[in-house]
């Protein structure tokens, strides 16, 4: 590990945990390129276990639909860590005071039954389904915790796990491969409105794309493989809502149920 490294994923650290919005790193330790991005982002997700979060448990995928893509400029998916301590399950309440700027997304996650890495060949949207164990409705926490994320870069923007601040899990449904994922409807409603609709076709055509191209991505970039028994939540099928205080959300999904969300 050098120092810039370990410098950057100090700064970032502090800010992260502080609050504080996150700031332009400067320019002498700031990454240049997606690979160093993910290279900091697994020393910063070292420092954020060590602080408290627990183990990494889950994977996030941003940046899978057009619209997304379009909004922050970014071509292509983008991944970051979920750690155990920011995991819930089915109903849930978190303080607005947790975060900067609180926003949720409506996605379709799956949990792993085996490892999933290349093997002599990219994997395909075949093998990412034969390593799915479980499939179940999620709420992406995302936070806009930078000052301005537009001028941070991609690579910053991936060191810090892509704006990612935990998720809500539903229960896992085992007996998933009846589905048809990319017919899938996912809404969320919010203080009893409806504030979004779509379809897993959304995701890159179909959730499994986002699954194939994760686990391809990490060999890329020389990070560990997908694991049995972690979690990805595959990305949005709706646009990001943004809460304030005392709002109620509920997310459903086709097949997969409900899940609550307070913000308190």
């Amino acid at each position: 590990m050098s120092l810039p490294t370990l410098q950057a994923a100090a700064l970032l650290l502090d800010q992260r945990l502080s609050l504080r919005p996150i700031t332009d790193l400067p320019a002498a330790i700031r990454p240049r390129t997606e690979a160093e991005g993910y290279a900091l982002q697994r020393v910063l997700n070292g420092l954020l276990t060590v602080a408290g979060m627990g183990r990494q448990v889950g994977h996030k995928i941003g940046c899978t639909t057009s619209v997304m893509q379009k909004f922050l400029g970014i071509p292509n998916p983008c991944a970051g860590a979920i750690f155990e301590k920011a995991v819930l399950r089915r109903s849930a309440r978190v303080p607005r005071s947790g975060f900067v700027r609180l926003g949720i997304e409506c996605e379709i996650a799956v949990e792993l039954s085996r490892d999933l890495a290349p093997a002599g060949a990219p994997v395909d949207r075949q093998a990412a389904g034969d390593a799915v164990g479980a499939v179940m409705a999620s709420i992406e926490f995302v936070d806009e915790r930078y000052e301005n994320f537009r001028t941070l870069g991609v690579p910053t923007l991936i060191a810090d796990d892509f704006f990612n601040s935990g998720c809500v899990l539903g229960d896992p449904l085992r007996d998933w491969r009846k589905l048809q994922l990319d017919k899938l409807s996912g809404a969320t409603y919010v203080n009893g409105v409806e504030a979004g609709r779509g379809t897993g076709a959304l995701v890159m055509g179909h959730p499994l794309e986002a699954l194939a191209w994760l686990a391809n991505a990490r060999a890329r970039h020389g990070l560990a493989p997908l694991r049995a028994g972690e979690f990805v939540t595959l990305g949005s099928v709706v646009e990001t809502k943004w809460l304030n205080a005392g709002d109620k959300v509920r997310v459903e999904i086709e097949e997969l149920g409900e899940l609550t969300l307070d913000v308190t």
